[in-house]
């Protein structure tokens, strides 16, 4: 632990340059981490008074590759980015936790009530008391803390803002109470328990899994109760690409029905083979069967079948490519990727309003201007919102240029992968 007057002077003093550097990976970003850092704490000093404290962080996450596969068993690949959900805490021993966030009331809990409240249901509250109980039945210590977080995760653009916060409280209880021993692969699940049984919102668990165990990883969902964690090994800023979210100002109203269709359509596809998911089904007997699945479910059912079984091998090819560092063939695997999901997922618009195709301008555009320079592709679960692009860092400025003069000022955020997921800091 550290006394927050001395955490603001040795941060001020740029004792914590090298730390904040490993982790942010932008040296471009360096002051206003400094500051961020500075200003949560004296915000912590203002509500709660000078203490000795440990400090946490929990990435926002992308995903790279795998659009919509996790629901049917598949494989991903999502990374951990340099957007984080930072905590000011420390511990006390009253069974009370008091939580802060930036611009939030106060939210006080007794962790001996952890009984599912229904009327809490799409609350913070209800994320806490989730993960605290999943950590409880584990059998790991939980106790009470002051906490204030701050969080520059873009809420909206498909970059994990809510499951950055779950693993934020399941990396405190870690720190301050088990030694940061809770492996980052049970904090995710326990995150994901949180937000399906608590916050009653029916998610997978690929943006928990990117968030707590950070850098790059290949998920495998082929036994969703247990799947295959691989950390993917590569130095990501050798290439010299960032990663960039563009946000196209789209409005995700009414796209609840859009986004329930893919997983039911790909099911039907499913099912008429006589499994569950497309995971369980073998592709060639799915051509063999096209005509006939045609009759029975419908085109786009099965246009969104060909998208799984295509996907499935982007994945493994992007991961093959980073292993072996042949970035060319990466960045085909993510090309090849958007292509599907544009024209066999058919996610980037939705059909009952073909006059605002904002993800479609979005990509139309960065094909176009990034030629030999870098790929794009739809980002998260598509219709609205956001489109990522792996951009080289000689374009990357006249990129955001570009897409800003179009979507407005700031629509393209430049980030880093990062290699940390749910950590402490300092």
């Amino acid at each position: 632990m550290i006394n927050t007057k001395d955490a603001i002077t040795k941060i001020s003093n740029g004792e914590y340059d090298n730390v904040l550097k490993d982790v942010y990976v932008d040296e471009n970003v360096l002051d206003y981490q400094k500051k961020r850092y500075i200003n949560a704490i004296e915000q912590y000093e203002t509500i709660f008074c000078p203490d000795d404290v440990e400090i946490f962080s929990a990435p926002g996450r992308s995903e790279v590759c795998g659009n919509h596969t996790d629901h049917q068993h598949g494989k991903v690949l999502a990374t951990s980015i340099n957007l984080d959900t930072i905590a000011i805490a420390s511990k006390h021993n009253d069974n009370i936790i008091k939580l802060v966030s930036d611009g939030y009331d106060m939210i006080t809990l007794d962790i001996n009530d952890l009984r599912i409240n229904d009327d809490e249901a799409g609350t913070t509250v209800s994320l806490i008391r989730g993960v605290l109980k999943g950590l409880k039945d584990k059998g790991y210590k939980i106790g009470g803390f002051n906490a204030y977080a701050t969080s520059d995760v873009l809420v909206g653009a498909g970059l994990s803002s809510s499951a950055a916060f779950e693993v934020i409280i399941g990396t405190i209880i870690s720190g301050l109470y088990n030694d940061m021993k809770i492996d980052s692969v049970e904090i995710a699940q326990i995150s994901q328990f949180a937000e399906n049984v608590y916050f009653k919102k029916p998610c997978g668990l690929m943006d928990q899994m990117a968030c707590s165990v950070g850098g790059i990883i290949n998920i495998d969902f082929k036994n969703p109760e247990k799947p295959i964690v691989k950390k993917i090994t590569t130095d990501f800023e050798q290439y010299n690409y960032s990663l960039c979210i563009v946000d196209t100002k789209g409005d995700h109203v009414d796209l609840t029905d859009d986004y329930a269709m893919i997983p039911s359509e790909m099911k039907k596809v499913a099912n008429y083979m006589g499994k569950e998911v497309l995971r369980e089904c073998d592709s060639n007997e799915f051509y063999l069967q096209l005509a006939k699945i045609r009759e029975a479910v419908g085109d786009r059912p099965a246009l969104r079948a060909f998208h799984f079984f295509t996907e499935e091998k982007n994945v493994q090819n992007a991961v093959d490519a980073l292993e072996k560092g042949k970035f060319d063939e990466f960045l085909d695997a993510i090309k090849k990727s958007g292509n599907s999901s544009f024209k066999y997922l058919q996610n980037v618009y939705t059909n009952r309003d073909v006059q605002h195709q904002n993800m479609s301008i979005a990509l139309a555009l960065s094909e176009s201007l990034l030629r030999t320079y870098g790929v794009s592709r739809v980002h998260g679960g598509g219709f609205a919102g956001t489109i990522q692009a792996f951009v080289h860092n000689d374009f990357v400025d006249s990129y955001k240029s570009f897409i800003d003069n179009v979507f407005g000022e700031n629509s393209c955020h430049i980030l880093k992968i990062r290699k940390y997921g749910g950590i402490r800091v300092i």
